[in-house]
């Protein structure tokens, strides 16, 4: 089982990323797949999540109306737009199989992608 995110990279504020995870080794039926981010000495926070039976989306306040959540084949892409410096994390995707809420407590999933960096130049 192994995700794999790419697409972080260094953007200047306002400017837009797309982040991919894609899923090798399982399917993400009946699955909840979510976007986390860490920065150094902090915790893991939830950034968005969808559902893919039903495409159901959450999404943090801190990220709400600027990142798109959304599911290609057995992909899951996460749009940012206007970036801002505070932003800067390294950004993780996951899967918490046989649910069908999107929970936001990192411990709650089952498996975890290497993460992908994503810095914001203010």
């Amino acid at each position: 089982v192994q995700l794999v995110e790419s697409g972080g990279g260094l953007v200047q504020a306002g400017g837009s990323l797309r982040l991919s995870c894609a899923a090798s080794g399982l399917t993400f039926s009946t699955s909840i797949i979510s976007w986390f981010r860490q920065t150094p000495g902090k915790e893991r926070e939830f950034v968005a999540g969808i559902n893919w039976n039903n495409g159901g989306t959450r999404y943090a306040n801190s990220v709400e109306g600027r990142f798109t959540i959304s599911r290609g084949q057995n992909t899951v892409f996460l749009r940012m737009n206007s970036l801002k410096p505070e932003d800067t994390a390294v950004y993780y995707c996951a899967i918490d199989r046989g649910v069908w809420a999107i929970d936001v407590g990192p411990s709650l999933y089952d498996y975890w992608g290497q993460g992908t960096q994503v810095t914001v130049s203010s």
